[in-house]
């Protein structure tokens, strides 16, 4: 059973991207449009790695890894920036809510791969 990965982004186009890429590389994708969305699919199916934007409506990234990071089941699971954000302040308060990595868009399609490897594995 391929491994689940949750995109959170409100851009459908970048949403698009991540999915095109991680499914070619073999693995399973959800999507959601902002963190709320998110809470929604982390309540019905678990995820192997959540990749969230920073800036969105309705619940930003930092609010959705802190809400991630508050429930016990879902404590471990790697929780990926990914966002045009690059200031050191603005990485320090995604890793102090719990962020696992950061990755700065736009990526190539290698990094994505590389990074989501480096944390759960191949995608079988």
């Amino acid at each position: 059973m391929p491994k689940r990965v949750l995109i959170v982004d409100d851009s459908a186009s970048v949403r698009q991207v991540q999915r095109f890429v991680l499914a070619g590389a073999g693995y399973e994708v959800i999507e959601a449009v902002d963190g709320r969305d998110a809470l929604a699919h982390l309540a019905n199916q678990p995820v192997h790695l959540v990749l969230t934007d920073l800036n969105m409506p309705n619940l930003d990234g930092v609010g959705l890894i802190r809400a991630v990071r508050g429930d016990a089941s879902r404590r471990l699971t790697p929780i990926v920036m990914v966002t045009t954000e690059s200031q050191p302040a603005k990485k320090q308060e995604g890793r102090s809510a719990g962020a696992t990595g950061w990755i700065v868009k736009p990526f190539t399609p290698d990094q994505l791969v590389g990074v989501v490897r480096k944390l759960i594995g191949e995608a079988t």
